[in-house]
């Protein structure tokens, strides 16, 4: 009989040392190499993308604390389950036992939600480690985020990913059956997901005695296509919806904005893009989109959905429909590379604040008026990049 448990959970590590990849948080002198060695629990918040190690991360370290680990989701959990994980910390408060809730897309719950743990966390009773795929600063409320240290977790190199391989072969005994050229293929075809990369070798070996690279193009062929909304779908489909934007087609603007609603992407991250996009891509040609964009953000956020679907398509229209020019964003890329190779340049004297009798005799802000529009015939860039041009108006 067939083992029903995947592949990938039957190959999950049970101790950081077997953790493979991850060098920049595990190993000597790192972040979570060194919570374990110390033995003092930390709240921690993984922000990575699928398949990088995040749950595996938080059950090793309840492990490490000989703690009581529960385990959630905050797209199927509510008010109840929080409920109940406060009941049984407390239990386990009295047994003298430590409880570690690991919190799975932690930005699916919202203020309320994330606010309920506050006083838990604060008082120690819970310990509490959350898995994002969004960026935590926007997603997860800031008191908690003082509360705890956010742990980068980032998608596995190639070589990672080959070695996850050759150790889930080797243990499925199937060291024969697999080619070194489809390793090689399964690894490019992850993307940095080791479960992905797992995903598509357990159903190779299901097809076929003998697995190369074509058994595992059949293989990924024959996955059940649609939205993965923190996977290539995800990405591709708010790439399509920006470039459509981008290049003022209006039906392809919305084609894919729907696809993203209908598929329950979260709609403050198609209103954040929108933002980007405002003053990235239409920029000086209308400086109202950039107030749009917000205003939709903040309706979005506060109108919630279905309706909120609604101001979304709204925004994207004009935004589609709007003249693109990107001097300002262009300007801003050109001061920054410029700003980064002459940051030991002096600000010119006659620029500099003059508080003290002294500063003002030695020429500090000589020539200044404190008058609107005053223009001083002097340098305003250090010497040493005086001339350049940062910001180029595009001729009409």
């Amino acid at each position: 009989m067939p083992n029903r448990v995947p592949l990938a959970e039957r190959m999950r590590p049970q101790k950081l040392e077997e953790v493979i990849g991850q060098e920049e948080i595990i190993g000597p002198g790192k972040i979570l190499t060194e919570i374990v060695k110390k033995g003092e629990p930390v709240n921690l918040i993984f922000w990575g993308p699928p398949g990088t190690g995040k749950t595996t991360l938080a059950r090793i370290l309840a492990k490490e604390y000989k703690a009581d680990f529960i385990e959630i989701s905050a797209v199927t959990s509510g008010k109840k389950d929080i409920a109940s994980v406060v009941e049984r910390a407390r239990t386990n408060w009295n047994l003298n036992t430590r409880t570690v809730l690991f919190v799975d897309e932690i930005h699916r719950f919202n203020k309320a939600q994330q606010d309920a743990f506050l006083p838990h966390v604060e008082s120690g009773l819970i310990i509490l480690i959350g898995a994002t795929t969004e960026n935590p600063s926007f997603e997860v409320i800031s008191p908690l985020l003082s509360r705890s240290r956010v742990v980068v977790v980032s998608p596995l190199k190639k070589e990672s990913i080959v070695a996850v391989l050759k150790r889930a072969i080797k243990a499925e005994k199937a060291t024969k059956r697999v080619t070194k050229s489809a390793i090689d293929y399964l690894a490019e075809l992850s993307g940095g997901d080791a479960r992905s990369a797992l995903g598509d070798l357990e159903l190779a070996l299901s097809l076929s005695q003998k697995v190369d690279v074509d058994t595992v193009k059949e293989a990924a062929g024959r996955k059940v296509p649609g939205y993965d909304k923190t996977g290539d779908h995800h990405y591709d489909n708010i790439s399509a919806f920006i470039k459509s934007m981008r290049g003022s087609d209006v039906d392809a603007t919305l084609y894919y904005l729907a696809r993203m609603v209908e598929a329950g992407e979260d709609p403050k991250f198609i209103a954040r893009r929108m933002v980007i996009f405002a003053s990235e891509d239409i920029g000086l040609a209308g400086n109202g989109a950039l107030n749009l964009a917000v205003s939709a953000f903040q309706a979005v956020e506060r109108v919630g959905m279905p309706e909120g679907g609604i101001i979304l398509s709204h925004v994207a229209v004009v935004l589609a429909k709007c003249k693109k020019n990107r001097d300002s964003y262009n300007g801003w890329a050109r001061a920054k590379a410029l700003a980064h190779n002459s940051m030991g340049l002096p600000v010119p004297i006659h620029l500099r604040n003059a508080p003290t009798k002294m500063m003002k005799e030695m020429g500090f802000g000589k020539g200044q008026k404190w008058e609107a529009g005053f223009h001083l015939d002097k340098n305003y860039l250090p010497d040493g990049i005086a001339g350049q041009t940062i910001f180029e108006e595009t001729k009409k």
